[in-house]
């Protein structure tokens, strides 16, 4: 083999998670990692900015593509946002608007029955979609480069802080309540 051949086996293939450094090697572009560059994702206190991508990446997305880095922390705020399970929704039917089009269009049959397959198809679409919808967004999140199971702690944060922020709402209710209730019956 040239020593061109040799150097082209060696490069590093990118790996998610690591940022990598491209460095130009007697005209060979080599790869090299730098782990010290980027914090552990998902950590609290790092800010990404959220960067929505474009419609056509956005149906790449949609059926089940990876999105470039800059749009990482969209991703992350789509599979966990209080709509999230709206979104996924969204997704799945994307997915299947191409095949129920088909369907309606080719199938040789009369339009009743045309509605019947693409309503079945989609029935059967929502149940799986319904029944695998934190596995897929776990995967949506694992493919823009976070560690498994970031979506589900992020929502299950969200939930914990949605609950104590309306506990104390309620709490302070009833300390006014009480508080009126004082002041009626003269206490």
């Amino acid at each position: 083999m040239t020593e061109i051949a040799v150097a082209r086996s060696r490069i590093l293939v990118p790996q998610p998670l690591v940022h990598h450094e491209l460095r130009d090697h007697e005209g060979v572009t080599v790869v090299e990692e730098n782990p010290s560059v980027m914090t552990e994702p998902g950590t609290p206190g790092t800010t990404e900015p959220i960067v929505r991508p474009g419609a056509h990446r956005w149906i790449g997305y949609a059926f089940g593509g990876r999105l470039p880095e800059r749009h990482r922390a969209w991703v992350l705020h789509d599979t966990t946002t209080r709509t999230w399970w709206l979104r996924h929704f969204a997704r799945m039917l994307v997915q299947l608007a191409l095949p129920i089009a088909l369907i309606m269009v080719f199938l040789p049959a009369s339009w009743g029955l045309r509605a019947a397959c693409a309503g079945g198809g989609l029935a059967l679409a929502l149940f799986y979609s319904l029944a695998y919808m934190p596995e897929s967004t776990e995967n949506r999140v694992v493919k823009a480069g976070y560690p498994s199971g970031t979506a589900t702690a992020h929502r299950e944060r969200a939930a914990l802080q949605r609950e104590q922020g309306e506990s104390e709402r309620r709490r302070a209710a009833a300390a006014k309540r009480a508080a009126r209730y004082r002041e009626r019956m003269g206490r």
